[in-house]
């Protein structure tokens, strides 16, 4: 990249920091989506809270109290699918619901839903950068790639405002992203700086699931960041693009102090892909060594697990995000297309706590 002013650089940042840990009790946005954050005594953000259902944890510099199950609306909304699903959750103490913009007609079909729930939900949505360049993510990066990269965003933004029928999302997520480098970039901050000043969204996060340790490591650094989405698992980092653990990697306990690093950078950590390995191996479509190896699904991350926590009265599935939610992250998001699935998660959330010390 070309030469900055370094002082330049410094007080934007510092200013940055200083925003996003200042969240303030001041109006954002002046239209049909605009919002007033009241922080209570305590000095936490509390919306729907009904902690005989539901537990809820500090997402990062938010000070926002999310249910510790994240309502992923992207495929379970596409085309309109699954709306039901979502006063279920509401009922049942979800106060953060998760969206995105290449998921097709999610973001208009959870519309009439965040129009009802204005103010007693957060809601989150996201978008991939793109531009007519390929890059890596261990190619250099160019300015031109940034400014291009952040130019997409912004757009993906303003369209997906106007698909939620809203001025303003709690947080927004480059999704996807890859590359360490334009996470720590000028233009990055640049272009979330104007977004934040013209009130249309209150976070900035990342949400990866490809090389998210550096780029989480690359999150903390820059210093900007409040939340990042991560494809983790008990035995570690999840590849989604190969359907596989990501290769050599650490299991979360050994990646617990990145973990505790990160929370005290100021960033929430909310967990995807938690259980997917699990029915993806029970479906032999695991990729790579996985079809030559294709454990039992109810043993895909046993050994990862201690004898009296084998024993919890669990399936599969809420062990992996029971554990998760126990041992290093502070929310779990999980994309839910039906009751049985969202039942099934609401009782791993709702009892983690009570297998742990």
């Amino acid at each position: 990249m070309d030469t900055r002013d370094d002082t330049a650089k410094l007080n934007r940042r510092s200013f940055l920091k200083t925003s996003t840990a200042a969240a303030g009790a001041a109006i954002i946005g002046a239209g049909k989506g605009a919002q007033k954050t009241t922080y209570a005594a305590d000095g936490y953000d509390h919306r729907n809270e009904r902690p005989e259902r539901m537990q809820y944890r500090k997402l990062g510099r938010t000070n926002f109290m999310c249910s510790a199950l994240v309502f992923g609306c992207g495929s379970a909304l596409s085309d309109g699918k699954s709306v039901r699903l979502l006063e279920r959750a509401y009922e049942q103490g979800v106060n953060h619901f998760d969206v995105g913009r290449t998921y097709k007609g999610s973001e208009a079909a959870m519309a009439p839903f965040l129009k009802r729930h204005r103010g007693d939900i957060w809601i989150t949505s996201k978008a991939p950068v793109r531009t007519a360049e390929e890059l890596g993510p261990d190619d250099p990066l160019t300015v031109d790639y940034a400014k291009g990269a952040m130019r997409y965003w912004e757009q993906q933004l303003d369209d997906s405002l106007k698909a939620l029928d809203t001025d303003y999302v709690d947080a927004y997520y480059l999704m996807g992203v890859n590359h360490a480098g334009l996470l720590k970039s000028e233009e990055t901050a640049t272009a979330f700086l104007k977004a934040k000043e013209a009130g249309k969204v209150g976070h900035f996060g990342i949400s990866t699931h490809e090389r998210a340790q550096e780029c989480l490591e690359a999150a903390i650094e820059a210093g900007w960041y409040s939340l990042a989405m991560i494809g983790i698992t008990p035995a570690g980092w999840y590849d989604y693009r190969d359907l596989q653990l990501r290769k050599g990697t650490l299991n979360l306990k050994q990646l617990r102090p990145l973990l505790d690093q990160a929370r005290e950078a100021g960033i929430g950590l909310v967990g995807m892909k938690a259980a997917l390995h699990i029915a993806l191996n029970a479906r032999g479509r695991t990729g790579g060594e996985g079809e030559k190896q294709k454990v039992s699904a109810t043993a895909v991350f046993d050994e990862h697990y201690d004898e009296k926590f084998l024993q919890a009265p669990l399936s599969p599935f809420q062990r992996s995000y029971a554990y998760v939610l126990e041992n290093g992250l502070d929310v779990v998001n999980s994309d839910m297309h039906n009751f049985k699935h969202f039942e099934e998660n609401l009782v791993a959330a709702r009892t983690s706590h009570e297998y742990f010390a």
